[in-house]
């Protein structure tokens, strides 16, 4: 027996095969439309997380503040490696140390170093090369010509201006002098107010 064709109740009969092609059709395009929306929500919700995580990078908490330089206690501990007694002079406490410790040149001279940024935000530095000699300073500053002499807090010092010089770096303005056991070289790109007070406190410690 052959099936009769399903009344539609909306209708109050059967589809005819055009109906029949239309509904299905709709229902096609509504499931395509709900699969799209559904498809958009998951792409703004990935979009959102996104967005999250780049803010979450972008504004995370600044790094915390390096340590502050101990130069004594670098010093005392330099001492054992030098076998001789560090300069540590007195700067201003507005001046901050940005370097102290041993170093070594590729001629094997150990010495001594201690940077610091001043409260001009300019540059001083100290190195102290023990049992050194001539061609070590020498190299210290890239055979830079004496430019004078001053005497400061009873010590004498010669003086390296190359301020009005071109490519010079960090020695624009350097003072050396020699002690029984070492050199002393200082330089950097402080005024001369604030590398006269470097000199200073350098002179005194010596």
């Amino acid at each position: 027996m052959s099936k009769q064709p399903r009344i539609v109740a909306e209708l109050g009969r059967p589809e005819t095969p055009q109906e029949t092609a239309d509904r299905k059709t709709a229902s096609r395009s509504r499931h395509f439309k709900n699969q799209n929306f559904t498809n958009l929500v998951l792409a703004l919700a990935a979009s959102l997380v996104l967005v999250l995580v780049i803010f979450l990078v972008v504004l995370r908490p600044d790094p915390p503040a390096d340590p502050k330089i101990d130069v004594t206690a670098s010093a005392s501990e330099a001492a054992v490696v030098l076998g001789a007694e560090p300069v540590v002079p007195a700067v201003p406490e507005t001046w901050a140390a940005n370097a102290a410790e041993v170093r070594v040149s590729e001629d094997d001279v150990a010495a001594w170093y201690v940077g610091y940024v001043t409260e001009g935000n300019e540059f001083v530095a100290m190195t102290q090369g023990v049992d050194a000699n001539a061609t070590w300073q020498a190299n210290q500053l890239r055979n830079a010509s004496a430019s004078g002499e001053v005497t400061v807090e009873g010590v004498d010092w010669q003086i390296y201006d190359q301020r009005d010089a071109d490519d010079v770096g960090n020695i624009e303005f350097a003072m050396t002098t020699q002690t029984e056991d070492s050199w002393i070289v200082l330089f950097g790109t402080a005024d001369s107010p604030e590398f006269t007070q470097f000199a200073e406190a350098v002179s005194a410690a010596l």
